[in-house]
């Protein structure tokens, strides 16, 4: 069903191909977990195969590759983006990527109206694919009205309605909660069964019962290993850990060389004590906040207060108002109540939104440049290294994968001197190592005195790095304190609709605090797996 042979990839500007000589055979019916660290090109064998590259984005391509019975990339004639687009479903890494029509009922009919499917098939089809992937409530929404998880859902809903042969996902559950992550890994899964899938994904921990062979690629866009899933993850789970993917709890037990959560609590006990914060001055304060859209009230009234030298995460399922609070902190979004405070600065959900320029070092450097530094380059650079981008420097942000756009426009945020900074999913498309170096950053701007505000699904960064949380249900506060008793709260987290993630599940069973457990099975995988450079550092305490 899929054939890859000596597939390279270069893009403009780039040091070096993205991917270097693949090869992949996926048979009719298989499901492949393509995993790799940020930046290995696991996005681009999707856009391949899909045929967007070099189609649509302008790449050098070489080597050859069929899908479906069409030829996508070689030496003679190859079939267009729509042709293929019949056989094979994708679904973007960003579902603002793939919405274009006005109504969720529009977005997911289109694709059987350009199969000329019967009228009266496609109502009910529309609804079966909605159902399918938790998203039945949806049907009347307006697209521009979504939240990332709920966009997401329709996304794959529309994908998945045409009924493809190959269907491509990447990162299907990024924007999700951790219940939406299990019911759409569940959805798609389903979907899946009679046709072959290539899936890419971070969250092996959240999402369930994974594909059954998978394919790992090294920072170099090669083939490291191609096996059975679970004996690669029981046999070589240092190995992936050091190239930077993440691994299901059980997993990185393994590859931390503990046997059970207890011995993580024992080696907690007896290891340093996480750093308590010093709260400074208030920074930003927030009173009775509302926020009304399409004259229904999406969030409060909300009342927040961000000190200085901390980081507050907000959390939530999809569509609790916790993008909205945010982009009414900021400034960005009308609200009633007040916000008052310091000067801010906001990391997008969407960071190609606030990209601005043709490279990465330019990118930093506009910020400090705008606001007079004379040292604008020199602070770019240093983020450059801070956030593993400086082999990136002189490409195009617009060209790099989701999971680089994010470090890029977390980094021009963080080189500003705002007293606050705002950043919405800022671990969005991160691996292992550059997810430390996210949370290694924010930490760092507290630690200057700065407050952090970050709305996030990841649970894991919030008991890493947050000294407060705010949970919100249905735009309102449901819950405020620190992470080790918001998070160890059944009932509470049931109110919320929130589940905790294997890992964190593990941690409330052992009895040691939260930041130390997360902290000592951290300490236990670098010892065990030799993780390279600076990536591999714990986050700063």
């Amino acid at each position: 069903m899929i054939r890859v042979r000596g597939l390279a990839v270069r893009y403009p500007r780039a040091a070096r191909p993205v991917l270097d000589g693949l090869d992949l055979d996926v048979g009719p019916g298989e499901h492949v977990l393509l995993l790799g660290p940020s930046g290995a090109g696991k996005s681009t064998v999707l856009r391949v195969l899909a045929g967007i590259v070099p189609q649509s984005i302008g790449a050098q391509a070489d080597g050859q590759a069929r899908v479906a019975g069409l030829e996508v990339l070689g030496p003679g004639p190859v079939v267009d983006v729509p042709t293929l687009a019949m056989r094979v479903g994708t679904l973007t890494q960003d579902p603002v990527d793939q919405l274009v029509l006005p109504t969720v009922l529009d977005e997911v009919a289109f694709p059987l109206e350009n199969r000329r499917a019967p009228r009266h098939e496609i109502g009910p089809r529309v609804e079966r694919a909605l159902r399918l992937v938790g998203a039945g409530g949806l049907i009347g929404r307006r697209t521009s009205e979504l939240s990332g998880g709920e966009g997401q859902r329709v996304a794959l809903a529309a994908t998945l309605v045409a009924d493809p042969h190959v269907l491509l996902l990447d990162e299907p559950t990024a924007l999700l909660d951790p219940v939406g992550t299990r019911q759409v890994a569940a959805a798609a899964r389903a979907a899946a069964q009679g046709r072959a899938s290539v899936l890419v994904e971070h969250r092996l921990d959240e999402i369930g019962a994974l594909p059954p062979r998978v394919v790992v690629l090294d920072e170099r866009g090669r083939v490291r290993v191609d096996g059975p899933t679970r004996v690669v993850l029981d046999e070589r789970p240092e190995e992936l850990v050091g190239l930077g993917c993440w691994l299901p709890a059980t997993a990185e037990l393994r590859a931390a060389g503990f046997d059970s959560p207890a011995r993580v609590a024992a080696a907690a006990r007896r290891g340093p004590r996480a750093a308590a914060a010093r709260p400074g001055e208030v920074v930003l304060e927030a009173r009775s906040v509302e926020v009304r859209r399409a004259g229904r009230v999406v969030v409060g009234p909300v009342d927040l207060t961000v000190r200085g030298g901390t980081v507050t995460a907000v959390v939530g399922v999809n569509g609790s108002g916790k993008s909205s609070l945010l982009l009414a902190l900021a400034g960005l979004l009308p609200c009633e109540g007040t916000v008052a405070g310091g000067s801010v600065g906001m990391a997008f959900q969407h960071p190609e939104h606030q990209l601005l320029t043709r490279s990465v070092r330019a990118e930093l450097a506009y910020g400090p440049r705008a606001a007079g530094r004379v040292d604008a380059l020199s602070v770019a650079d240093r983020a450059l290294s801070d956030l593993d981008l400086r082999g990136l420097a002189e490409q195009d942000p617009f060209r790099l994968s989701g999971g680089q756009q994010r470090r890029v426009s977390l980094a021009a945020m963080t080189v500003c001197d705002h007293d606050v900074l705002l950043a919405d999913e800022p671990t969005f498309g991160q691996d292992r190592s550059t997810w430390g170096l996210v949370a290694a950053a924010l930490r760092g701007l507290a630690e200057e005195g700065r407050g952090v505000v970050l709305v996030t699904h990841d649970l894991r960064l919030v008991g890493s790095l947050a000294d407060e949380v705010v949970m919100l249900g249905g735009g309102r506060v449901l819950a405020a304190g620190p992470p080790d008793r918001v998070l160890s709260d059944e009932p509470l987290l049931d109110r919320a609709g929130l589940a905790l993630p294997p890992v964190l599940g593990a941690w409330r069973a052992s009895g040691a605090a939260l930041r130390d457990f997360l902290d000592a099975l951290d300490a236990g995988v670098r010892a065990s797996s030799a993780l390279r450079g600076p990536a591999a550092s714990a986050v700063p305490r």
